[in-house]
């Protein structure tokens, strides 16, 4: 069967603001590579360690495959969720690893795995010699409505394909990945990602973003501007069954449940010479950009972000002391205004991208109505 063409919010005419790179996506930003394995498996009842399975596994490389520590930060709006090593990174300010996300129960395997496939392909430092150490990036979000979370499908072998598969250029977004078994506002979320370039004047540097959306409620969805959620209300409902049978009052009980939990993992990669401090404040406007989406950082939701700078590459020294060129802290609101509007397009990409997907025991999300969409913001005056 021929894999159906994802759609991008662009391409139903979502308004954006801001200029995008030639890939609308993370990789704009030069030396940036991603990789996905998607595992989707069986139907059916939930038999815990057999399936059904709708996970898998995302790599961001900062510099390609090549041991090359790049200055980073991170920040974190709501704290119910994980992202591995980020203690190292506020301590010392430099980003040594790959990033990987996947699904809450399997962020062991994929960070076990990831020090591995590093030292199988010397991703290391050799100035340690035998005192090498490393603390791997690995983030999470929650796919148990879909996925059989605790069969723990995801293997080392995933993970090292995941990095091995990791390239520049076109970045496949949706249920994929990662993202394969996640939920945003009531609809099939997912990997999304998207680029802005700032004006030349400011020095035309690149933002680029990546998301893993699963947070959010039906009624908080804002697109463009637009009240798109509280239109679709009532419209696809989330269909959740528990073992083989479903009530009313249980389907809306266990869904009600759900729009206080959920996270959102994003990863913002730029060109600019920003050092560690100025990218803790990149990170923070990410926040901005899932509030223009209805993102309220619920109590049940991890929201974790994480910035890192691919200039200034020669800073990185255990032994002699280096030179590094810093943006200015004057002229950042470019910067900030880029990181905002491709955090909010990405999160549409995941999405658009989403299509209607049915996992454990029955359960069901739909893909986001694109059409209905397109007609909610033509009722808004926000397309002709």
């Amino acid at each position: 069967m021929a894999q159906q063409k994802i759609i991008r919010a662009r391409d139903i005419g979502i308004p954006f603001d801001g200029t995008t790179g030639k890939y609308n996506a993370i990789t704009d930003v030069a030396g940036v590579e991603v990789g996905h394995v998607t595992l989707i498996e069986g139907s059916g009842k939930l038999e815990r360690g057999k399936g059904p399975v709708r996970t898998g596994v995302t790599a961001i490389l900062p510099s390609g495959k090549k041991y090359r520590p790049v200055f980073a930060n991170w920040h974190m709006l709501n704290g119910n969720g994980d992202m591995t090593g980020t203690q190292w990174i506020t301590e010392s300010g430099f980003l040594e690893t790959p990033i990987l996300i996947t699904n809450t129960s399997s962020v062991g395997t994929v960070r076990d795995a990831a020090l591995a496939w590093m030292v199988k392909n010397r991703y290391v430092d050799p100035s340690q010699g035998q005192f090498w150490y490393s603390y791997p990036v690995v983030a999470e979000t929650w796919d148990g409505i879909l996925n059989d979370i605790n069969g723990f499908h995801v293997k080392a072998n995933h993970v090292t394909e995941a990095l091995d598969k990791a390239r520049p250029g076109r970045v496949d977004e949706g249920a994929i990945g990662g993202g394969t078994g996640m939920i945003c506002y009531g609809f099939k979320g997912g990997i999304g990602t998207s680029s802005r370039i700032i004006d030349e004047k400011l020095g035309a540097y690149t933002i680029g973003v990546l998301v893993q959306s699963n947070y959010g409620s039906r009624p908080q969805l804002l697109i463009a501007g637009v009240p798109v959620g509280k239109e679709l209300v009532e419209t696809l409902p989330v269909k959740i069954f528990e073992g083989s049978t479903q009530t009313k009052s249980t389907g809306n009980r266990m869904y009600k449940a759900l729009m206080e939990q959920g996270s959102i993992i994003v990863i913002v990669a730029t060109d600019a010479p920003l050092l560690s401090h100025q990218l803790k404040r990149i990170a923070q406007r990410v926040t901005l950009g899932i509030g223009k989406c209805g993102g309220i950082g619920g109590n049940g939701s991890g929201d974790i972000f994480i910035a890192f700078s691919t200039a200034n590459r020669n800073s990185f020294s255990r032994e002699k002391e280096t030179t590094v060129t810093m943006y200015s802290n004057d002229l950042m609101g470019g910067l900030f205004t880029a990181t905002i509007q491709a955090t909010e397009e990405a999160i549409i990409n995941a999405l658009v991208a989403g299509r209607t997907m049915t996992g454990i025991n029955g359960n069901t999300v739909h893909g986001l109505p694109n059409n209905e969409v397109v007609k909610i913001l033509k009722k808004y005056n926000r397309l002709r």
